[in-house]
């Protein structure tokens, strides 16, 4: 899997061109922060709306699709339950990942969005969240480009890791 880095900006997410866009977020995150919060504000509410009717309510597990065209450069927009932010933990986390990768697999998703699990708050460093995104992303071959939205200084963070499982995946495939 091939993981690149995109800062926050809609103007650099509107240059995405992408099957989806993965959003994580809390039971009680109102208003929606980080890659969600802006989403919402180019869909003019529609994410919050869905929250304040109930539709929504970001329960552990709970996955909701979107359709974001035209406002948005994706065919979709998932929406990922993390549960309640003050029990967010990496046992948590791992939840949410797999429930990613479940959905993804069963949309035959190649490319992907994605805000991590927990960022949206800090209840992660970065380093911890992508060690534990690609430790569980390791099982999974379908996705073979994911861009994660994050900030520049969680990007810089983020970047060695990345670096450092392509050097062990390229030695272990020489072996």
């Amino acid at each position: 899997m091939d993981v690149r880095f995109v800062p926050l900006d809609l103007a650099r997410v509107d240059g995405l061109r992408y099957e989806a866009v993965a959003l994580p977020f809390f039971e009680d995150e109102r208003p929606l922060r980080g890659a969600a919060g802006l989403c919402d504000w180019r869909l003019c509410g529609r994410l919050s709306r869905l929250l304040l009717g109930g539709r929504v309510t970001g329960a552990l597990g709970e996955v909701t699709l979107v359709p974001v065209r035209p406002r948005l450069p994706f065919d979709k927009l998932l929406l990922f339950g993390s549960g309640a932010r003050e029990r967010f933990d990496a046992a948590r986390f791992n939840a949410v990942t797999a429930r990613i990768f479940e959905v993804v697999e069963g949309l035959r998703l190649r490319n992907l969005v994605l805000s991590l699990p927990g960022r949206n708050h800090n209840r992660v460093s970065p380093g911890d969240a992508i060690r534990w995104f690609l430790e569980a992303a390791g099982t999974n071959d379908r996705v073979e480009e994911l861009i994660v939205l994050d900030d520049l200084e969680a990007q810089r963070v983020m970047q060695p890791v990345v670096e450092a499982e392509r050097r062990r995946a390229r030695v272990a495939r020489d072996v």
